[in-house]
């Protein structure tokens, strides 16, 4: 009886090695909560936490698709929609009349790599809409990290300021100023210290 119930111990301590093997790449926080993230993030985890909650009112969606590194379709209160992330705008790689603009693909994939399937909440600004008829978002990963800042702290976008949608205007100024001065991602090997 007793080598039996070690044979089912060991057992199950080789399943949560090999379980939590597989979790090598993903970074845990937000009461537990688990999002996917490259194993290189060129911010911190103390940075990221330091960022804005989701409000209150902030409402879950499905992420059904990305489309490119600002622009995902989600299932937001049982409607399909097209969300565009505001404040932030990263370089095209869908447009077909157009070559991909430097830099786009990689956004592209690091938007798929974060929200490709993932449950995120989403909080509006002044406008709900822009003129293509998109939901404006602020975005929020399942761990909690704000993902508009996300992506312009990493080197993944510009700014993107269209008044009178400005709540986190200041914040997203300085994370991209800080991604150019450390030569991230879209800014790597530019010359642009004089500035």
């Amino acid at each position: 009886m007793r080598e039996r119930l070690d044979r089912r111990g060991l057992v199950l301590v080789l399943l949560l090695v090999v379980l939590l093997a597989g979790c090598d790449g993903y970074l845990g926080g937000g009461g537990g909560q688990a999002g996917k993230a490259p194993a290189e993030l060129a911010t911190s985890d103390a940075e990221r936490a330091s960022w804005p909650d989701p409000p209150k009112d902030a409402v879950a969606a499905k992420v059904q698709r990305v489309v490119d590194g600002d622009t995902f379709v989600a299932t937001v209160r049982s409607r399909r929609e097209r969300v565009r992330v505001i404040g932030v705008d990263t370089p095209e790689s869908v447009d077909p009349n157009r070559p991909d603009e430097p830099f786009g693909e990689e956004a592209s994939d690091f938007a798929k790599h974060y929200l490709d399937g993932e449950t995120v909440r989403l909080a509006g600004d002044a406008e709900p809409r822009d003129r293509y008829g998109r939901m404006l978002a602020y975005v929020w990963l399942r761990d909690g990290t704000f993902w508009n800042a996300l992506l312009a702290a990493e080197g993944y976008a510009q700014q993107l300021t269209i008044p009178p949608n400005v709540t986190y205007a200041s914040l997203f100024r300085r994370l991209v100023g800080e991604a150019r001065r450390n030569d991230r991602g879209l800014w790597a090997g530019e010359d642009h210290h004089t500035s």
